[in-house]
């Protein structure tokens, strides 16, 4: 892991004293001018420690995994809404969310072949029902529209839906659907390929769906490595086979909690800029890259403001959302918390893909809400992240994230915090998201970028639009 040494109080004092100093020798353009000295000092004060990285590691350490439902994050909740009470955050408070409990129990999978019986590593997908037992052969396809073409070949099979990563949002289809359809065509159970790009056979977990009116299978998780595999063998003309044991079930909703925390705003204290992630994660790993590292940088950003005295004209407001995994019931509780005020939130923020190093904002929202935004404060971000003159970092088109997406539906403008994040899904939802993944320098850019972000669109007179992008 990339080293970072922490410099404290003498560092951070230089910093804080020569900041502004430093941005008056410097052309600031006038939509930004007024927000310069903050943006300086904030900054320095981002900067001074590894903060971020201590407060994850941390959490990580002492709670683990947070899958919805689980004590674990309850507990992790009941920690970290006491720790923003010790920094002086103000209306520190836990929202109610009533969410899904899925359990995974224990899970074993053997493949069985000419070479005799090997162990399969494998991850239950979050919603599958279980099954004491089953043993079959295996059919391979490489798509949706194979299984069609094959599905003569389907009845009494294990389906393997073995789909190479291409983008999230196109192979993640077959870890959401891939139980249902296999169903349709007499399958009795489906396994997908893990969504990566690359593996060192470690199984990628996630949430799936069951369509209406289709029996419910089990489904699971296996690793690229088996995948291909189990593709090659069908390619030779030999017959995998696959015993598959799942313990998995689902339990009454249980009440969880977002966790809400705020600096009130001087002037227009009912206006909100708000900026989190989410608090729940899978039952693998420590959920520390999806996505407490979300959930720290928003809050060390708040933090940051408080310690350095500045209270703009608007709330500012960290939240850590519930349920994001298995539900999204926690940004639903959320928009539903504010009613008609939902009209008086200026932004929302969220960071879910993995604080790597940061890059800047992607911005979602009403014709020329971006244009003012990137003219206030772009000059601050490119300063806060240590830019060099010629790097890609700013404020772009395309934003936004699963939790803020009811307050976006309701016209508010969506950011989301951009990284390098190329590896985030090496990592994603497996046991190898831990905190070691994280450096603590790229932590407290993204933190100096956030705080510096969350001021000004809570300090500038102008109202960001709302409505359709």
């Amino acid at each position: 892991m990339p080293t970072f040494s922490p410099v404290r109080c003498g560092l951070a004092a230089f910093l804080l004293a020569a900041a502004p100093a430093a941005f008056a020798q410097t052309a600031v353009p006038p939509a930004a001018a007024p927000y310069a000295e903050a943006a300086a000092r904030i900054r320095a004060a981002a900067l001074a420690d590894s903060a971020a990285y201590d407060r994850i590691a941390a959490i990580s350490d002492a709670h683990g995994s947070r899958l919805s439902g689980s004590d674990a994050l309850e507990n992790a909740i009941d920690d970290i809404l006491a720790r923003m009470r010790a920094d002086g955050l103000e209306n520190v408070r836990g929202q109610p969310a009533l969410v899904p409990v899925w359990i995974r129990g224990t899970e074993a999978a053997t493949l069985i072949g000419p070479a005799g019986e090997t162990p399969l590593a494998i991850l239950g997908l979050g919603g599958s029902v279980g099954t004491p037992g089953i043993e079959a052969p295996v059919l391979v396809v490489s798509s949706f529209d194979e299984l069609t073409a094959r599905a003569s070949e389907a009845a009494g099979r294990v389906v393997l839906f073995n789909v190479p990563f291409t983008t999230y949002g196109a192979t993640v289809r077959y870890r959401g659907g891939g139980a249902s359809a296999a169903a349709r065509v007499g399958a009795v159970a489906a396994l997908v390929r893990s969504v990566t790009p690359r593996s060192l056979s470690t199984p990628h977990t996630g949430t799936m769906r069951y369509a209406e009116g289709v029996e419910r299978i089990p489904t699971a998780a296996v690793t690229v490595e088996a995948a291909e595999r189990m593709q090659r063998m069908q390619d030779r003309g030999e017959t995998p086979v696959v015993r598959l044991r799942m313990d998995a079930h689902t339990m009454p909703d249980r009440l969880s909690r977002n966790i809400i925390a705020e600096i009130r705003g001087r002037e227009r204290p009912g206006e909100l800029v708000v900026a989190g992630g989410h608090i729940d994660s899978w039952d693998v790993g420590q959920g520390a890259i999806d996505d407490l590292d979300g959930c720290v940088v928003a809050w060390e950003a708040v933090r940051v403001l408080r310690r350095l005295g500045l209270r703009p004209r608007r709330t500012v407001q960290v939240a850590c959302w519930t349920n994001e995994e298995n539900g999204s019931r926690g940004g639903e509780a959320f928009r539903d918390s504010l009613g008609t005020a939902v009209a008086d939130v200026q932004l929302a923020l969220e960071s879910d893909e993995g604080v790597f190093a940061p890059r800047g904002f992607g911005y979602t929202g009403a014709a020329g809400g971006m244009e003012t935004l990137r003219a206030a404060v772009e000059p601050l971000i490119r300063d806060a992240l240590e830019a060099e003159p010629a790097a890609q970092i700013g404020i772009v088109s395309g934003g936004g994230g699963a939790d803020i997406a009811p307050l976006m539906q309701a016209g508010v403008p969506g950011l989301s915090l951009n990284t390098a994040n190329e590896d985030y899904f090496w990592y994603h939802h497996t046991e190898a998201d831990t905190v070691d993944k994280l450096n603590p320098h790229d932590l407290a850019r993204a933190v100096a970028a956030t705080a510096v972000l969350m001021y000004v669109a809570a300090e500038m007179p102008e109202r960001l639009p709302h409505g359709a992008p």
